[in-house]
Parts: structure tokens; C-alpha cells; sequence
């Protein structure tokens, strides 16, 4: 059996994993970072990088996103455009006047080459011991922290402090925490790669694509390098299971209805069409206990309306590392010390999951949906409300007053 002792234990190298290994580095923090699959590796999702990716990247080092801005692994995204039910389109600019900036506030990029960049970083410390291939399923909780296995005991990891961030079906979460996600906080994303396909905005705007046979979910297409895009579904699991779907011919569906069927008459498939489950951050859960902090998807923190969960996934990393700092000052990995992580987290991103969790309820009436959009093109105010939550910094206290949502959409 091979045998590694290790004070910080991270299970899992995605954006919330490489983050928080990255910015613990930072602080001289060594820690042993573990991931199952050996990179670069490919993960299902729709590959938007929004204005909190930047903000964190910026935060670990300013020179790093301007490394990401000069590679050819992404393109430079602007905006969203949210089509309401009656195909009535909302633009909607991640900053306004964004003509005057010197570089896009977001970025699409595929997570296989934007993970790899990650690790490449991550690859150059000293401090971070990076472990490819190797699956941890097993875990024993001992006075001082846990004893961490793989599934034929080959391998044990004895470590003071667990950051899980190994996914949607976190085993340490499960086993650990007992973590559990109903059908109704889960979404599914059936993800698949096109060229070819019509009307990409030339300023890279994504869309979200709000139909009727997908509420609460939607259609999606971002665009990519190369002419290519992303395209899928984000659809609840309750609904899923309600209506009987069949994810993938749901999808050949849609790209046959009126509003798609010419953009994709020329365009070709690159990938095969792969499935994915996405839990959302529709209400605060312990992320935190003895010797242990939860991360990333593995925490359940994407975004309920947008399906967002990189740039989530990466601030819980920073708040890790936060609070990992802490807690090694004086040797304290208690529940009760680690605590103040759920408080960053969710004094971070609770505002705004709360908004988008109400925004996703709304889109269950698509009359209203539909009113709201046609309002919302005419209603500057409404249109910033909506910015604000793609935006770098956090949302400000009146959006957390339900009566400023009433102000906006009925005055």
C-alpha cells in the first residue's frame, strides 16, 4: 500500500479544486491536490466562463487572465441573449458601454482546454502535489482528520483537512455528509459541439433559449473558436422524470423547430451528445463539518437560472483557501472553526442564487416570463438588474428587496 501524509487533502482538480490548491500555494499552504482522470480531461458543460471567473483569476494573479486572453483556447464574450417563450429576444451586455472595453468581461471556452489551463498552472508550484489517476471512494474519519482510500486500498491518504470537490456525485459529500440532491434541485445538461451553425452574434453573446416544452430549462448555443459552438438542454430532473423525456431526441426536436431548423441546416455535429447532472444552489446546505469543507459542484452551487457553476465553483474555491488559512493559525479543523466558510460562500453567491432561484420559478408562467422580457427591452433598470448577475462584484443590497422587483415590473 502506498502511503502519503498530507495536512490540506483536495479531492478533485476542476475550477473549485485547482482554485483553491492555487490560492492556498499563494499563501505558502502546501496541500495534495487528487484527481481521477489524468489531464486534459473533458467535463459536460456549456463552457461559459462569466465576470466572477475573471474577477478570481484576477485576484490570484493579475498577469493570468491576461495568459488566458492571449491563448487560442477561447473567444471573448459580451453579453447574453435571453429568449423568452415567444421568441421575443432580451440582449443583454455583461457591462454596459461595452464597446469601450479593452478586453470582454466573459469568455467561452471548452472546460477540456480551460481545466487544462488551470492545471498547467497548478503544475508550476512547488507546493501543490498534483495527483492524476486516482480515484479516492473510501473514507474513514479518525480523531485528527481522515484516512482517504481508493477502492482496492492501494493507495491511503492521511489527512487533517478534506476540500471535496470532486463533482455532482461527490462520494465524500454522499458518504461523509450525507449529501443528497432531490429531483427538483437538479438539472439535467445534455451537452453536444456544432459548426456551422447561423447567426452566432458577432460580439459572442450567448443565448439562453427559454421554450415552452423545456420550462423551467432551456436551449442553449455559445459560441466558440474556430466557428464552433456548444449546444444542449438544461432541464430539471423533476421534469425529466414528469414528462418521460428522452433527452436526446428532445434535442433533435428542437433544432428541428421554425426558429432553428435554418441555422442548423448546414451545420455538423463534432462531438458525440453526452449527459450530465448539474445540482443547483436553490437553498443554503452545510458545506462545512469536522476536518472537512465541501466545493464547487460537489457543494451544489450552480446557478439555478443561467446554469452557471465555474465561476461559483472557483469563489467557494477561494473561500476555502480562506478559510483553510485560518484555521491552520491555530490548528483548529472543528465544525464550529470551520464555519465561517458556509458565511463567505453564501454571503458571496446566497443573494444571487436566491434571485436566480425566484428568477427560475418565474419562468415556470411563460406569460409572465414573456411579459417580464417584453418589459425588460424597454426598461433600462431591468435590463442593469439582469447584468448584475454576471457581473464581478457583489450584487447590491436592493435586489434583495422583493418590493424593488415589484417596482420594476409592474410600476
Amino acid at each position: 500500500m502506498k502511503r502519503i501524509d498530507t495536512e490540506i487533502l483536495i479531492i478533485g482538480a476542476g475550477p473549485a479544486g485547482a482554485m483553491a490548491a492555487l490560492f492556498l500555494s499563494k499563501k505558502n499552504i502546501s496541500c495534495h491536490l487528487v484527481d481521477k482522470a489524468k489531464f486534459p480531461r473533458d467535463k459536460i458543460c456549456g463552457d461559459a466562463l462569466s465576470g466572477k471567473v475573471v474577477e478570481i483569476l484576477k485576484r490570484y494573479e493579475p498577469s493570468f487572465i491576461d495568459q488566458l486572453v492571449q491563448s487560442d483556447i477561447q473567444v471573448g464574450s459580451y453579453g447574453v441573449n435571453f429568449i423568452a417563450p415567444n421568441n421575443k429576444w432580451l440582449r443583454v451586455p455583461f457591462k454596459q458601454n461595452y464597446a469601450a472595453l479593452e478586453r470582454a468581461p466573459g469568455f467561452v471556452s471548452k472546460r477540456l482546454d480551460f481545466d487544462n489551463f488551470l492545471i498547467d498552472e497548478v503544475k508550476k508550484k512547488k507546493n501543490i502535489n498534483f495527483s492524476e489517476d486516482i480515484e479516492l471512494r473510501i473514507f474513514e474519519k479518525i480523531e485528527d482528520g481522515y484516512l482517504c482510500y481508493n477502492t482496492d486500498k492501494s493507495i491511503e491518504i492521511k489527512t487533517k483537512l478534506v476540500i471535496a470537490c470532486d463533482g455532482s456525485s461527490s462520494s465524500f459529500a454522499k458518504q461523509v455528509n450525507n449529501f443528497s440532491i432531490s429531483n427538483k434541485e437538479n438539472c439535467y445538461g445534455l451537452r453536444a459541439y456544432y459548426t456551422g451553425i447561423k447567426g452566432l452574434d458577432k460580439d459572442n453573446f450567448i443565448e439562453l433559449h427559454f421554450i415552452n416544452e423545456l420550462l423551467p430549462g432551456y436551449f442553449w448555443i455559445f459560441p466558440l473558436p474556430n466557428g464552433e459552438a456548444n449546444i444542449g438542454l438544461g432541464i430539471r430532473a423533476d421534469v425529466v422524470t414528469k414528462k418521460k423525456l428522452k433527452l436526446p431526441h428532445l434535442l433533435e426536436s428542437v433544432l428541428n423547430m421554425p426558429q432553428f431548423k435554418d441555422r442548423f441546416k448546414d451545420a455538423t455535429l463534432t462531438s458525440k451528445i453526452q449527459l450530465h447532472a448539474l445540482p443547483m444552489g436553490t437553498k443554503q446546505r452545510p458545506l462545512h463539518g469536522d476536518n472537512f469543507l465541501l466545493a464547487g459542484d460537489a457543494a451544489a452551487l450552480i446557478d439555478p437560472f443561467t446554469g452557471e457553476g465555474i465561476g461559483n465553483a472557483m469563489v467557494s474555491g477561494l473561500c476555502a483557501a480562506e478559510t483553510v488559512e485560518n484555521a491552520l493559525l491555530e490548528q483548529d479543523f472543528s465544525a464550529k472553526k470551520l464555519s465561517t466558510y458556509d458565511q463567505k460562500v453564501y454571503k458571496r453567491l446566497g443573494p444571487e442564487l436566491q434571485m436566480s432561484t425566484n428568477l427560475q420559478k418565474l419562468v415556470m408562467y411563460p406569460r409572465l416570463f414573456n411579459y417580464v422580457v417584453n418589459k425588460a427591452t424597454n426598461n433600462t433598470e431591468l435590463q442593469n438588474l439582469i447584468s448584475t448577475m454576471f457581473e464581478d462584484i457583489d450584487l447590491r443590497a436592493k435586489f434583495k428587496d422583493p418590493k424593488f422587483y415589484f417596482k420594476l415590473l409592474f410600476n
